[in-house]
């Protein structure tokens, strides 16, 4: 079977989503060193914290993104094994999550800021799938183990296998 976000991370095809998530990490420092620190200082003090929480997420999910993203370009460019590469990536998150809408105050935040809050989330979501299909995904194993032990059929074949030495 293939693996399309495989495929895709391990070709020459990884280098738009490598350029799309350095390009974010990029313009979202810029934006918060620049537009987005002289926005903040307009902001009420609810939209002042909010902001400063928002923003402290933001900048630790795009650090986590290109961690991942430079990880697999390492990998892409035979620099480490996959193996390597999965071990590493253990230690990268891609579970920032984001209030949005339901903050109070999250429509009075700068629309630059919660535009890049979203592009980022959209990406993470990405990225977590495409993760979640190259490496697997330690629920989605229990998630199976689970349903394989309340499913007859499952429970069938495994007998079948074991009786056969398959295992």
């Amino acid at each position: 079977m293939i693996k399309l976000a495989e495929h895709r991370v391990f070709s020459d095809s990884f280098k738009p989503l490598y350029n799309q998530g350095m390009g974010l990490v990029e313009e979202a420092a810029e934006y918060l060193d620049g537009d987005g620190r002289a926005a903040a200082k307009r902001l009420s003090r609810l939209g002042a914290n909010l902001y400063a929480a928002e923003s402290m997420r933001l900048t630790t999910r795009l650090m986590q993104l290109a961690s991942w993203l430079l990880l697999q370009r390492a990998a892409n460019a035979g620099e480490m094994t996959r193996e390597q590469v999965a071990a590493e990536k253990s230690k990268v998150r891609l579970d920032t999550s984001s209030p949005q809408e339901e903050a109070d105050g999250w429509f009075d935040l700068p629309e630059a800021f919660r535009d890049l809050v979203v592009r980022s989330l959209r990406l993470q979501d990405l990225v977590r799938r495409m993760d979640e299909e190259i490496y697997g995904s330690e629920r989605g194993e229990e998630a199976e183990l689970d349903f394989g032990s309340s499913n007859p059929v499952f429970d069938q074949i495994t007998l079948l296998k074991t009786a056969f030495g398959h295992r």
